[in-house]
């Protein structure tokens, strides 16, 4: 990594749970509104929003905390349980660590799952809840991936793939394997990238294809993790409107951020969302995919600025 970006920056690495340590660091002033970034999976870490945004919302004002779950990314961890109980525990100590009474959570992916359960466990600790890319539903995004990949496969007459789309329409839905197949489509298809990305996010994922450092880091992925949250949360089955609903009657503000090109959600999907929460709570931006953050940053920065003043 350039230290020459962010020696400015805290660089820490604090001792929590089972006394072993989880990778985290944090910028901007403390004295800022908290922002806690919750990273996507099972299984990856928060290596390119602390890398391409964590500081430019930190120069605008925020405390920034960007972390790896135990057991996934940076944060190794051969006794991690992969269960929500442990990943709100590790919350609560980096609410602990540094003094804070309530902070904004912004979950990115399954990072939003998490970030909705916790804030639905305790809600005294958060000020705002911002999904990013988050599934409300796994079960709707995996069927949409299908569909989608289908009708890809039927316009190339690619029978190979459509004789494995086949395949996964006799599959348990809520199995890991057919969840891994899904995103393994959704991959190969590139549902995760802009159609038409902007000059700005050109320059962004261009830091990761020029520098190695960075590129590894993006790359490190745990599977451990996918599987133990499977086996101990069945989260592929998980349906977050109840929950959604539940936090809106206790005050909580929640906001969405989505990309148009994103192919894990139909329109159909993000229009439920923007229909449970209240007007203007959720944008959905144009050559925009999974990683908002990167894709729209200064839109995703704007939309922050407002949603948080």
């Amino acid at each position: 990594m350039k230290t020459s970006i962010f020696s400015t920056f805290l660089l820490m690495v604090v001792l929590v749970g089972n006394s072993q340590d989880l990778y985290i660091r944090t910028f901007g002033n403390k004295d800022g509104k908290a922002l806690i970034f919750l990273h996507g999976g099972p299984g990856y870490n928060c290596s390119t929003f602390e890398i391409t945004t964590a500081h430019v919302l930190a120069n605008q004002g925020f405390f920034v905390v960007v972390y790896d779950r135990r057991g996934e990314g940076r944060s190794l961890d051969k006794k991690a349980s992969f269960t929500f109980a442990e990943s709100f525990k590790d919350l609560k100590s980096i609410y602990k660590k540094y003094k804070l009474k309530k902070a904004t959570l912004i979950g990115h992916s399954f990072g939003g799952v998490l970030a909705t359960l916790f804030a639905e466990e305790y809600p005294e600790k958060v000020q705002a809840l911002v999904l990013v890319g988050a599934p409300v539903s796994l079960q709707k995004s995996f069927k949409n991936i299908r569909a989608n990949s289908q009708m890809i496969y039927e316009s190339k007459n690619d029978s190979t793939n459509l004789k494995y789309i086949l395949m996964m329409e006799k599959m348990d839905t809520a199995s890991l394997e057919y969840s891994s197949y899904c995103f393994m489509h959704a991959m190969q298809n590139g549902f995760y990238s802009p159609e038409n990305p902007s000059i700005e996010a050109q320059e962004i994922y261009m830091k990761f294809q020029t520098d190695p450092i960075l590129a590894r880091n993006a790359a490190v992925m745990t599977y451990e993790a996918p599987k133990g949250f499977w086996a101990n949360e069945r989260y592929t089955s998980i349906d977050l409107t109840s929950n959604l609903k539940k936090l809106q009657s206790e005050k909580i503000p929640i906001y969405g951020l989505y990309g148009k090109d994103d192919g894990l959600y139909s329109t159909a999907q993000v229009k439920e969302l923007q229909e449970l929460l209240p007007e203007g709570n959720v944008k959905y931006l144009d050559n925009c995919s999974h990683s908002v953050y990167i894709d729209q940053q200064a839109e995703f920065i704007d939309a922050l600025k407002t949603w948080l003043k």
